[in-house]
């Protein structure tokens, strides 16, 4: 008998059920919580999400996605502002979990915490790691123009993502992704891989892998100023940062008659001597000449009001030939 036994807790390659700690905030991770509440072999104890945050003109308090699936599950929940305070820490220590897995949950964790549990501390991060680490993956791998990417089960250390790789789920990257989309897409195949590696880890039939040390790219958190459309690069570079960006920080263009968020758009070639910054018209639309080629507008937003085609925006406002703001 395992010297563990008597407190419930279980060792590697024994069949009691791991007491699991989820970490997690986003909606990427909401369908991995409830892959991890489905596995047999798992014990949910609590789930750590971040606290409610008040919401809007009237500061409704709002839970984050996995608070509010774990609410639903009738699952425990701790919600600390910074879960490596002495309190957040010990609540966690009280707990013993076997497992830790997390995903989406946005903060560092401390080395008290990654040492805690005997059976790992596991992340499911949506990128093929060691590319596109950090805060940003998903806009990053858009960005790139990548065709192909991944999600990565992996052992959480101290530096960020690059911890040893237990297994990998392939991720065809679509020429039309938004960030939501290849996000949704994400968060199943992660919860897939989930399913299907976790039973073998546990069961101490998957060894983690070092990371190659080529290849390494890291991304940051994105900012609002990060959104603004720079005319003076080429047309395929800002399509891509319209779907990469979406919904945060988004797309935005600024003249001389006001902002002008950009929600989606096209290229096209570009006409000979054209300035790069100055809107043009396309068809019934319009366009942003640009370093290489043309912007096409699509859906288009004026500040303060509705989102609109470029057609519609064109007929409201005498855009031909003005020049954005650099």
């Amino acid at each position: 008998m395992s010297d563990l036994a008597g407190t419930g807790r279980s060792t590697p390659g024994s069949s009691l059920v791991a007491r699991t700690v989820f970490f997690g905030s986003g909606s990427f991770a909401v369908p991995i919580l409830d892959a991890l509440a489905s596995l047999p072999g798992v014990r949910i104890e609590a789930v750590v999400s971040a606290p409610d945050r008040p919401v809007g003109r009237k500061a409704i308090p709002t839970a984050t996605p996995v608070t509010a699936r774990a609410r639903e599950l009738g699952l425990p929940l701790i919600q600390p502002a910074r879960v490596r305070t002495p309190d957040s820490v010990a609540a966690l220590q009280a707990i013993a979990p076997d497992l830790i897995v997390l995903a989406d949950y946005g903060q560092l964790i401390p080395r008290v915490l990654l040492d805690l549990p005997p059976r790992g501390f596991l992340n499911l991060h949506p990128s093929a790691l060691p590319r596109h680490r950090g805060a940003a993956p998903i806009p990053a791998t858009i960005l790139a123009g990548d065709r192909h990417s991944a999600v990565t089960l992996m052992v959480v250390t101290e530096e960020m993502d690059a911890g040893p790789v237990v297994a990998v789920e392939p991720l065809e990257v679509r020429g039309d992704d938004t960030a939501p989309a290849l996000e949704e897409r994400a968060a199943v195949a992660a919860a897939g891989l989930l399913r299907r590696a976790l039973p073998d880890w546990l069961a101490g039939r998957l060894a983690a892998t070092p990371q190659p040390s080529e290849g390494v790219t890291l991304t940051r958190p994105l900012r609002r100023q990060d959104g603004r459309l720079d005319p003076q690069r080429a047309a395929v570079e800002l399509e891509r940062q319209i779907r990469a960006y979406q919904p945060w920080p988004g797309s935005y263009l600024d003249s001389v008659v006001g902002r002008l968020i950009v929600w989606s758009a096209t290229i096209a070639p570009g006409e000979p001597g054209e300035e790069a910054g100055r809107l043009a018209a396309q068809g019934d639309g319009l366009a942003l000449s640009t370093g290489e080629g043309r912007l096409c507008l699509g859906d288009v937003q004026p500040a303060g009001k509705r989102r609109m085609t470029s057609a519609e925006f064109r007929r409201g406002y005498q855009v031909i030939g003005v020049k954005v703001v650099e």
